[in-house]
């Protein structure tokens, strides 16, 4: 479901109110009703808030393309909610590497 709606919202939505955005996961609750979509958003607050309104008015629309595509009996709602900004999610493999190493950034600045 994550990567279709992330094709879908990428690729085949033409609104210029969305801007660029990743979907990071989608989660499925136990009865199948609704869905909580996580999304990473690029832009400004007020981009960013424009964006998760243009996706609101599509959700209808990105309900029907899904349940074409995926073939489940029952569809969720979706529910959208901004994850982490962009510019986080970039950084977050780099701070997670060095948390492994178990070191920081700067070796000069580390105390012995």
């Amino acid at each position: 479901m994550r990567e279709e709606l992330e094709e879908l919202i990428g690729y085949e939505m033409s609104d210029p109110r969305i801007g660029t955005v990743n979907v990071a996961s989608v989660q499925v609750s136990p009865d199948f009703r609704h869905a909580l979509v996580n999304l990473i958003l690029e832009g400004t607050a007020d981009e960013q808030a424009a964006t998760i309104a243009a996706l609101e008015h599509a959700k209808q629309f990105l309900r029907h393309q899904l349940t074409e595509r995926l073939e489940i009996f029952r569809m969720p709602e979706l529910h959208f909610e901004a994850n982490l900004p962009a510019s986080l999610a970039v950084k977050a493999p780099q701070i997670l590497k060095r948390m492994k190493r178990g070191r920081p950034k700067d070796e000069k600045n580390a105390i012995s």
